[in-house]
């Protein structure tokens, strides 16, 4: 069966027009915070006055934390290489893609964001450059970087750098992706543990959701690649894919996506590869099918809804929609406010239970998690990132 899914089904939908308007002249700009009109105004924000601020920093480097806006800036930075559902289009095209998510960045954490799209695809390079621009920022928000290197670049960031680092592709989608899980067997009324998940799509999102997934108390993974399920025997694994190996699919299993679903709880969809009705209703009762695709889900949600409890997408005309922008405003705010140089395995544990925890009061089969515009969200996930930060011994503040 052949069904549209890029037809609007809501008023949502924008126009082509509408959005090219929206985008003239880019969607950022620079606004100041001190007032400019008389010449005493100029002294104080620019010179003379500016000089004893500088000579005050040069004798006291911890007075750019809070007489500067480097500790409070995120950047996000981008090669261009794995753009949305776009693929490699280079940085000049991933730039419009940047700007969005600094404008996200303010509007539901206050954060200060730019972006920073790189003219090279070398993991060196890009983070030599993020090493020479330091002081001017104060964390780093990998965006749209191709896997397998965004995994080795992001290693070597948080190696290098003394700031929070999060690859918001990975740790951002797997947030988000367990907060969903969590309000789909709590309105199912199951337990989290005891789950059979199989995670369709081995690259930057895939890896991060089925670590979190381990990390929350699910034992029973099964990751999938273009080549069908990650099992030990394989001999074409990359050591990123040959780690997951070792640490899923504790059935053995072989053979592909008939194999995995068969029986299974949960479909999660990371990939472009479709799925068809009979495989969704091979799973098991009551099962729960996230297909995440962007922007044509694996899976038509219509479709899915008829032998699966609960259906969630990334896309904002069907319910139950799995967006980044519930995790990585907070975290990086709460990051930020309590001086983490890291963020944590428990840090994004703490950011799912919080989104989750704000969708409990509402929560049914059709609403998982919050609205990605729900304005508890960030206060809430930057709130349980500082305290879990804390608790971990690595704030400062």
């Amino acid at each position: 069966m052949s069904v549209d899914v890029d037809a609007p089904r809501t008023s949502l939908t924008p126009t082509a027009d509408e959005v090219f308007t929206a985008h003239l002249g880019g969607k950022l700009s620079v606004v100041g915070t001190v007032p400019l009109a008389t010449a005493h105004d100029l002294a104080v924000a620019y010179t003379p006055g500016v000089a004893r601020v500088s000579s005050a920093i040069a004798e006291d480097p911890s007075l750019a934390r809070t007489h500067t806006w480097a500790s409070r800036l995120v950047v996000v930075v981008s090669d261009g290489t794995a753009v949305l559902g776009l693929g490699d289009i280079g940085p000049r095209a991933a730039l419009p893609v940047m700007e969005g998510k600094s404008a996200l960045f303010k509007a539901f954490a206050g954060l200060d964001s730019i972006p920073l799209v790189l003219d090279t695809t070398d993991v060196d390079e890009i983070v030599e450059t993020l090493v020479r621009l330091r002081p001017s920022y104060g964390a780093v928000n990998l965006e749209d970087i191709s896997a397998p290197r965004c995994f080795e670049l992001e290693a070597k960031l948080v190696e290098a750098l003394d700031c929070p680092v999060m690859h918001d592709d990975q740790h951002g989608t797997a947030i988000v992706v367990l907060a969903a899980l969590r309000g789909a067997v709590t309105a199912l009324r199951r337990e989290l543990a005891t789950l059979r998940v199989v995670v369709s799509g081995a690259g930057a999102a895939g890896v991060a959701c089925t670590e979190i997934l381990l990390a929350a108390g699910i034992t029973d993974v099964t990751v999938l690649d273009s080549r069908g399920i990650v099992h030990a025997a394989r001999g074409d694994l990359n050591p990123v894919k040959t780690g997951l190996a070792a640490r899923t699919n504790p059935a053995g299993r072989t053979g592909g996506l008939d194999e995995a679903l068969a029986g299974a709880d949960v479909f999660l969809g990371l990939s472009s590869g479709e799925v068809s009705e009979t495989q969704v209703a091979s799973m098991a009762a009551g099962s729960i099918v996230f297909a995440l695709s962007n922007p044509t889900p694996e899976v038509h949600p219509d479709t899915a809804g008829r032998h699966a409890a609960v259906v969630a997408t990334g896309r904002s005309d069907f319910p139950n929609q799995i967006n980044n922008v519930l995790a990585f405003p907070g975290v990086f705010r709460g990051a930020l406010d309590c001086g983490a140089r890291r963020i944590t395995e428990g840090m994004k544990l703490a950011a799912a239970g919080a989104i989750a925890a704000v969708a409990a009061a509402e929560l049914s089969t059709t609403r998982i998690v919050p609205s990605a515009t729900d304005p508890r969200v960030a206060p809430a996930v930057a709130a349980a990132v500082a305290a879990a930060a804390r608790a971990e011994g690595i704030a400062a503040r």
